[in-house]
């Protein structure tokens, strides 16, 4: 299972590392597939709010879990609001894979109700 951490860091600005269990590799996550698809944020990623970092990132996050581009461009907008705006700005975060599928499970939930 993999886990996404988000830093902030004074040099390297907003960061975020996949922990990859069954690798057991660390790696940064690439903002330049999910860029290709939409750039909403040159810049990278951020999180805490609603805005084009956090639009990046929720499109990254779901295109890396799913490997599916439909399933993240058809659902990123409301994984951004539902999950990434919600994060701590300050404090980074962390979110397993299984977070992101059971947020991504909620979703489509209320899409059919």
């Amino acid at each position: 299972m993999k886990t996404y951490v988000g830093e902030r860091d004074a040099t390297y600005g907003w960061q975020v590392n996949i922990y990859d269990d069954q690798t057991k590799r660390i790696y940064a996550l690439d903002p330049k597939p999910s860029q290709r698809i939409n750039n909403h944020s040159p810049d990278g990623f951020s999180w805490g709010y609603g805005g084009s970092g956090p639009a990046q990132l929720a499109l990254a996050i779901l295109l890396d879990v799913y490997r599916d581009e439909t399933i993240a461009t058809e659902n990123y907008q409301d994984f951004k609001w539902n999950v990434i705006a919600r994060l701590n700005q300050d404090s980074g975060f962390e979110l397993t894979e299984q977070q992101v599928r059971e947020a991504l499970d909620d979703i489509a939930k209320e899409k059919q109700a």
